[in-house]
């Protein structure tokens, strides 16, 4: 059942990034020092450097958990956002792409010195692997103060983004943000976003995830790093313990979704062709969650998550080509 009048199945706070992709045949991001299908972080004098080195490129509006929020628009939820830019034209591009797609958005200002809007550079290998090298700037700056009531008081959902964690302010920022989604009875999600993320920030997570999270989403390498375990089973049992609904992504082998029965696997939608793994984990939330917020059981989320996740690993980019809603409805799970 889909929320009520002004309600939003699901507000995101996340990084507000200018994605810029390339197809990178000639493995460039090794000649650049980045490490292979993985996200290194950059500073604002490397961004020419970077861009030159590309070549030719695909420019459009990204971050984690706004690429979830796109996908959630795209299966006709509502949904809005919460978000750092600058004023400069990256910035109004990113408003404007979201705004556009039906989202809610509110995205604060940076001042004069702290930064360019956001931005990462996606190196495509012909192995459809992404490799990022990703700027922060303004979108990173989110403080306390840029935290507003309303879309987290309306949402069945409130969508954090662990990248967020990678300045000491959006830690606080993050706090505020948990707090309001309890006072207003909303669902707490967190993605653990990149294992190094997870390796940085352990403690916060593992805080967080024990004390406040009523949804945790992650791939294996992430979940293996958050417990520090080898084995997957050892990372379900903890979870257990912590009686947190979980799901942890395994690329082509699919979805285990970890519920208070015991785990149950999701197959991976079949695709003919897999062009770019990018966006894959953004999508497979934008389905999982929608499917939450629309009381949908776990296994039945993670069926929605794998069919988006499908979707959008069939071509270039992070953002769904197809109409979502449609597929999902063609596949009942709408």
């Amino acid at each position: 059942m889909k929320p009520g009048p002004h309600r939003l199945a699901v507000t995101g706070i996340g990084n507000a990034m200018l994605d810029i992709i390339t197809q990178d045949e000639h493995e460039i991001y090794r000649e650049l020092g980045l490490v292979k299908a993985a996200m290194s972080l950059i500073e604002e004098d490397q961004l020419e450097r970077f861009l030159n080195a590309m070549g030719p490129t695909i420019q459009m509006s990204g971050g984690s958990v706004a690429n979830s929020i796109a996908g959630i628009a795209a299966l006709g939820g509502t949904c809005g956002y919460i978000g750092k830019v600058a004023d400069d034209e990256f910035g109004e591009r990113f408003r404007h792409d979201l705004t556009s797609l039906g989202a809610e958005v509110d995205l604060a200002v940076a001042k004069p010195g702290e930064g360019a809007t956001g931005r990462c550079h996606v190196f495509i290998t012909p192995d459809a692997q992404r490799t990022m090298a990703t700027y922060l700037g303004a979108s990173n700056k989110l403080n306390v103060d840029d935290i507003k009531e309303d879309l987290i008081a309306r949402s069945e959902i409130t969508y954090v983004e662990g990248y967020l964690f990678d300045l000491p302010p959006a830690k606080d920022s993050v706090r505020k943000v948990v707090n309001f989604a309890h006072e207003h009875d909303s669902m707490v999600a967190l993605s653990l976003s990149d294992m190094f993320c997870v390796d940085r920030h352990r403690r916060d997570f593992l805080e967080l995830v024990t004390t406040d999270v009523d949804v945790l989403l992650a791939n294996e390498t992430e979940i293996l790093s958050l417990f520090q375990y080898e084995h997957l089973e050892q990372a379900f049992a903890a979870l257990d313990e912590l009686g947190v609904l979980a799901v942890v992504t395994r690329g082509p082998m699919g979805a285990d979704v970890a519920t208070v029965s015991g785990v149950v696997s999701v197959p991976a939608a079949e695709v003919e062709h897999v062009v770019d793994q990018n966006g894959a984990g953004d999508m497979f939330a934008s389905g999982f969650l929608y499917g939450l917020a629309l009381g949908a059981d776990p296994v039945e989320a993670a069926e929605l998550g794998s069919l988006c996740a499908g979707e959008v690993i069939t071509h270039l980019g992070a953002r769904p080509e197809s109409d979502l809603e449609e597929l999902g409805i063609e596949a009942g799970l709408l």
